[in-house]
């Protein structure tokens, strides 16, 4: 057995959720939290990956703390360096790296009803009890590698965009790149110049925005750092700029519809090759899928050396790579844009509950079911972050982070008042805020628009994305009601 430590809360990540949720914490004059995280550094999904081109789709004035707002942004959208100096800078401002333990990868915890505390599991052999227990794991962290038949056998390099390995030198090999989404895009471009031959396997092509990217001029930083307020202003109108999309998402057609003219449009000013252009077409209504922004993706697919393979891949040889035409397209390197486990993420956590519940088999046998994306009934004193069904596809994650770590600061706050050992979301308020999203997510564009995504679970149910205004989002979580929860 390992060394034991008590603590009032565990909480699991240093993302902007376990950061936040930290802050949070050390606002409300708590000192007995630790924060355990896996690697030897803060971060989370932006110290991770480190591909060439990584950057935000979400403007950087906007995809911050609100609270702790970065006059500095030296770009409308910021890339990977900067949103993890960002991060970095946050938790030396708030002290935070006194109640972080690094290298300490969570693989567990287990509830205990007569300690009223959750014991977690360490890989270090480490044990932390603690009352209540706060994954800020999100959604975005463990990266997906199709199981294709052959990949073992592969002799050349082969790593997903989340383990770029920097140390394989591309220039002058011949590179397999298989997946065309947020990442692919990204990647593509950078890469293509220096490799010799690029095939790229796309199975469903994205909608794609142009970019409104630009460097943010010494005068804005100048006014953001010395006008009180203008920050703060500007920040308000992208959030309401960004908010009017969901309009388009759940059931008003007609923006959708403006906005498919604008990425055609987009599409074919930059690919004149009517074949390239009919493969790159999607067949699905916009938002169905995550819908990207890029304006330097479609140019690297005009030059000589990349070539676009559609229908995806069937196999792996130990030189290559076998499209669904069963053509194998010689390959030095295999570079996977393929995303990450997003609905079935949370079965790593390995959280067992009240009399013994399993809360990824429950999930996978019923399917995932949880109050506001927050709390769960049968898991006492647990708090989900970034959970399912609070993902978005029109705005900032970061403002869903500040109204779920207000709304944990709440339901502690709750049961502390009260004197209870345990505060519990009854079953009757979570399966009531699981009928009213469902019913709402299925009259939306990812269950309506004819594709399917990573939204998706195995039963075809959107167990990711929150439907509607995040401004809703807020009004809901604003305050905590103790009629929803039983304490004990």
């Amino acid at each position: 057995m390992g060394e034991r430590f008590e603590t009032g809360v565990v909480v699991i990540g240093t993302g902007f959720s376990g950061l936040g949720m930290a802050i949070q914490l050390r606002r409300d004059g708590r000192e007995d939290f630790v924060v355990l995280e896996k690697a030897d550094d803060v971060g989370g999904t932006w110290r991770d990956n480190t591909y060439p081109g990584c950057a935000c789709d979400v403007q950087s004035h906007l995809y911050s703390f609100s609270f702790e707002q970065n006059p500095n942004w030296t770009r409308s959208f910021s890339p990977q360096p900067e949103i993890w100096d960002y991060l970095r800078r946050v938790t030396d401002a708030y002290d935070l790296r006194r109640s972080i333990r690094f290298g300490t990868e969570v693989t567990g915890a287990r509830w205990d009803a007569d300690e009223a505390r959750w014991h977690v599991a360490t890989a270090t052999g480490a044990e932390y009890v603690a009352r209540f227990l706060v994954a800020g794991t999100g959604a975005l962290h463990i990266p997906n590698i199709p199981d294709l038949p052959g990949l073992d056998t592969f002799t050349g390099a082969a790593f997903h965009s989340a383990n770029w390995d920097h140390g394989y030198d591309l220039r002058g090999k011949r590179v397999a790149v298989v997946g065309t989404g947020a990442s692919a895009i990204q990647f593509v471009p950078r890469i293509a110049p220096d490799v010799a031959e690029l095939h790229l396997f796309q199975r469903t092509p994205p909608w794609i925005m142009p970019k409104p990217d630009h460097d943010v001029p010494a005068w804005a930083r100048t006014v953001f750092n010395r006008v009180p307020g203008a920050q703060r202003a500007y920040r308000n109108l992208l959030y309401w700029l960004l908010e009017s999309r969901a309009l388009g998402f759940n059931g008003h057609p007609a923006m959708l519809r403006l906005g498919q003219r604008v990425a055609r449009w987009h599409l074919e000013r930059s690919i004149t090759d009517p074949a390239l252009r009919a493969a790159l077409t999607p067949d699905y209504t916009m938002g169905c899928k995550r819908v990207l922004i890029a304006n330097d993706f479609y140019p690297a697919l005009n030059r000589p050396n990349v070539h676009l393979v559609t229908g995806g891949v069937s196999a792996v040889t130990p030189t290559g790579v076998v499209d669904a035409a069963g053509v194998e397209r010689p390959a030095d390197a295999i570079i996977f844009g393929t995303g990450f486990h997003v609905t079935d993420g949370f079965d790593y956590l390995n959280l067992i509950g009240r009399d013994g519940r399993d809360l990824a088999k429950e999930w996978r046998s019923g399917g995932i079911q949880t109050h506001l994306g927050i709390t769960v009934a049968g898991y006492p004193n647990l708090f989900l972050l970034l959970g399912p069904n609070t993902g978005l596809g029109h705005n900032s994650v970061v403002f869903m982070i500040e109204s779920q770590i207000r709304y944990v600061a709440g339901v502690i706050g709750l049961a502390e008042r009260a004197g209870a050992g345990a505060v519990e979301v009854r079953q009757g308020a979570q399966d009531r805020f699981q009928a009213a999203i469902q019913r709402k997510l299925a009259e939306g564009v990812w269950s309506t628009g004819g594709c399917t995504s990573w939204y998706l679970d195995a039963k075809g149910v959107n167990r990711t994305i929150w439907p509607g205004f995040t401004w809703r989002y807020w009004m809901r979580t604003r305050r905590v009601d103790p009629a929803d929860y039983q304490l004990a």
